[in-house]
């Protein structure tokens, strides 16, 4: 299905907050719901000034991408830090090193998300210690403190 710019321009924006951090606020367009996709999401995101775009993570199943269209941020990827900006591009295949962005310039940073959505992935959040499991549409998380190791000889 085609979607014009026109019909993308009048997409009202919706607000997403990560659920493990409050200054992880973007403004999302939902390109791959608006045409019926279900494996795949593609989302256009606006980033504020000052907010991140998530909690730095990554996925055991989900392989994710962004596109820099406008405006400027900081990516952080495992160890390292790298400003990005117009035309760059970042691929996270399943596993991958841990990452996030933020912008802490005076623009928006405008870029083209996407990636997969298996029915089952597991998130893991290293700086907060947090690991959430997806299974269909049931969500679930716990600190790290709390996950227990399972033996193959089934003892603690």
């Amino acid at each position: 299905m085609l979607l014009k710019n026109k019909e993308i321009e009048a997409m009202v924006p919706r607000p997403h907050r990560h659920q493990f951090n409050d200054n992880a606020v973007r403004m999302t367009r939902a390109l791959s719901d608006a045409v019926g996709m279900k494996r795949i999401g593609i989302h256009l995101v606006r980033l504020p000034p000052g907010r991140d775009s998530t909690e730095f993570h990554y996925h055991d199943s989900d392989e994710e991408f962004l596109y820099i269209l406008s405006g400027r941020g900081i990516a952080e990827i495992g160890d390292e830090r790298f400003e990005v900006g117009p035309g760059d591009f970042m691929g996270f295949e399943a596993p991958s090193q841990p990452h996030s962005m933020n912008n802490p310039f005076d623009e928006d940073l405008v870029y083209l998300m996407g990636g997969e959505r298996n029915l089952s992935d597991v998130v893991h959040y290293p700086r907060i210690e947090r690991t959430l499991v997806k299974s269909g549409s049931r969500r679930a998380w716990a600190e790290w403190e709390n996950l227990h190791e399972l033996h193959w000889d089934g003892k603690r």
